[in-house]
This record gives C-alpha cells, structure tokens and sequence, in this order.
C-alpha cells in the first residue's frame, strides 16, 4: 500500500504552492508538517496549501494547520489555504474556525498574489 498522501510543490510568485492530495491523520500528519515546512525556504513569503483534492482531515491534519500557521508566523512568513466551496474537507475547516488564524481562498486564481 502506497502513502495516504501526496505532496507536490511549485513555486509561486516568491511563496511556495503546495498540493496536498489524500488524508492527513494520526499516522502521517507529523511527517506531512514536517516536509511542508521543509519545503518552504526561508526566502519565501510563505506556504500556500491548496487543500482541494485532500478528502480526510481528523484532528491531527487540522492540528497541522494551526501549527503550520504558528510556525510561519514565527519565520514572518504566512500560510493561505485554498479549498474551493465543494471541497470534502471544507466543513472540517469552517467548524475549527482555521478561516480566524489562516486566509482560506476558493482557488489559486483568487489569492491576492496569483
């Protein structure tokens, strides 16, 4: 059995765009922090994380978010999200209140610097 994600990068404009396919949980959410934050050098302006094809998210995948947050933060650096309105993940993110802490964006296409 393969992993229960995938991560791809790309740059985008002076952040990094991150793509985050499958679920995130108990059993993978340190390592995907970890390598999200691995990914985001200390030049950029920050990590965005397009959420739209990641279809689990349990307490520890929106833990990492809050973490990812906190971290970049420290670094002066931001995290956006995007997760378009018929993503599965949506409600589990407008229940924390992550839109509080973290901008969410229904595309790419609508973040201010795309």
């Amino acid at each position: 059995m393969g992993p229960v994600e995938e991560l791809e990068f790309e740059p985008l404009g002076e952040a990094v765009l991150a793509h985050l396919k499958g679920e995130v949980d108990l059993a993978n959410a340190r390592s995907v922090r970890d390598r999200l934050l691995e990914a985001v050098p200390n030049t950029a302006t920050g990590l965005v994380l397009d959420l739209t094809a990641t279809h689990h998210l349990d307490s520890s995948g929106v833990r990492v978010l809050f973490e990812l947050a906190e971290r970049l933060e420290n670094r002066r650096q931001k995290l956006e999200i995007v997760i378009p309105d018929e993503a599965p993940v949506k409600r589990v993110l407008l229940l924390t209140e992550i839109d509080r802490v973290v901008p969410l964006f229904g595309s790419v296409d609508a973040l201010p610097h795309s």
